[in-house]
């Protein structure tokens, strides 16, 4: 393999103190303050909230329906949201608090006593339990995601606007087929056209393609999704036999489930944050510098939402890249700052197997494991094994970067690295790899 190394002085020393991160797009202009680099969640937000807000004062103004159901429904979908949690990859969900605004949308009646509530009474009674429920997060810090809010009092007026103009239309009073066949209908139009907005919100997040993101949602949301719809459906169809004493039985199965979607959430949480710890025995002993396997992971991160890889893939990335040293821990002489792109190509493929070997030994992360073993070849591959997954070069690429830039590397070092990465492209990197690296570099 033939690969260039600079001399150790060539490389620049991280500063105490220094910020975390960098890129080349320091440089570039910040343009008007009103600009944003998500414009898809700023229009959510200010659409959802400026319809809250008409909907409240036009609900004030003609008076509430039946203000103790109402009531009764802001309570719960107040208690709802502060029991709101947040699922692996960082969306947060409130399960209770939207299969309660469903119901209060779907209501026909209230132990016999006819609904004629309106769709804006719907968004109201939703926005201010909403609103009561994130207080108690916002005292102490925790504020909400505000796309993720917006979402859940869309859903609700979406529903309400369908479906309560057809109780009118209908004469709608009672539970029947016709009626759990509309409203299974609704919600499920209201699930896709969710899965669609929040793969939107997700793309424009983490830049990455929104033909990857749709399925993502999709997966990451089915099985809640299934627990709300049905558990609001279920609610609206008891609570006009039983009164509110429905909207309290088919309130606890839900819970239940949100008990396990948060002990699923924790479980993976804890998973991530014990790689997260292995990683930093490298920097604790000194073979690699402080926060490199961090640096490395964000970086890779970045890269391959850039290229377009599923959240899946993103997941076991993170853990190869968070490990990807962890076979220093073999060498008797740590290398010179740490930097494994300045060894020699056979002192490479001794530590990426020895550090797969370590990885393996887990004996569920085996893909993980291969990521880790082939990150040193060169681009066409070692051997009769063929081009080294794409994990595998996104890292190359990642770890070659930091290792010549360290902590604080300015504007001018930054682009200098990617020049040279760029040198090495016909052997060494994937030139789609620099290319999108060059990309995250100038978006952070």
């Amino acid at each position: 393999m033939t690969q260039k190394q600079p001399d150790e002085a060539s490389r620049p020393r991280p500063e105490p103190g220094g910020p975390e991160g960098g890129a080349l797009g320091h440089q570039r202009s910040r343009g008007p303050l009103w600009r944003t680099a998500r414009p898809f969640r700023a229009l959510l937000v200010g659409g959802v909230g400026a319809a809250s807000l008409a909907a409240l004062v036009f609900t004030a103004a003609a008076g509430f329906e039946q203000p103790y159901v109402a009531l009764a429904f802001c309570l719960v979908i107040a208690g709802g949201e502060l029991a709101r949690i947040t699922l692996p990859g960082h969306r947060e969900s409130a399960p209770i608090a939207l299969a309660g605004a469903i119901a209060y949308a779907f209501l026909l009646s209230l132990g016999g006593d006819p609904s004629h509530h309106t769709a804006w009474q719907v968004v109201s009674v939703v926005a201010l339990g909403v609103a009561l429920g994130e207080l108690p997060h916002v005292a102490v810090g925790n504020s909400p995601r505000l796309e993720d809010v917006a979402r859940r009092v869309l859903t609700a007026l979406l529903l309400a606007a369908a479906f309560r103009p057809l109780v009118e239309a209908m004469a709608l009073s009672g539970p029947s087929i016709v009626v759990a066949l509309i409203m299974t209908g609704l919600v499920a139009l209201a699930w896709v056209l969710d899965v669609g907005l929040s793969a939107v919100l997700r793309a424009e997040r983490l830049r990455t393609r929104l033909r990857v993101a749709v399925p993502d949602e999709a997966r990451a949301q089915l099985a809640t999704g299934g627990a709300i719809a049905s558990s609001g459906v279920l609610i609206a169809l008891a609570c006009t036999v039983t009164g509110l004493v429905g909207l309290l039985v088919f309130t606890a199965p839900l819970l239940v489930s949100q008990v396990a979607f948060r002990r699923h959430a924790e479980v993976r949480r804890t998973y991530l944050e014990t790689v997260r710890a292995l990683s930093r025995v490298t920097e604790v002993g000194g073979y690699v510098e402080n926060g490199h396997s961090r640096r490395v992971s964000q970086l890779s991160h970045g890269i391959a939402c850039e290229l377009g890889l599923a959240e899946a893939e993103l997941l076991e990335l993170e853990y190869a890249a968070l490990m990807h040293d962890i076979g220093q821990l073999s060498l008797r002489e740590p290398i010179a700052g740490g930097a494994t792109v300045l060894a020699s190509p056979r002192e490479q493929r001794r530590i990426a197997e020895l550090g797969s070997a370590i990885i393996r030994e887990t004996g569920v992360l085996d893909n993980v494991a291969e990521m880790v073993r082939r990150q040193c070849e060169p681009l066409a591959g070692d051997g009769d094994e063929g081009v080294p997954p794409l994990g595998s070069r996104i890292i190359k690429v990642a770890n070659a970067f930091d290792d010549l830039v360290g902590e604080n590397g300015d504007a001018e070092r930054r682009a200098a690295v990617v020049e040279r990465l760029r040198m090495d492209t016909d052997s060494e990197y994937d030139p789609r790899v620099v290319d999108a690296l060059a990309r995250v570099l100038v978006r952070l």
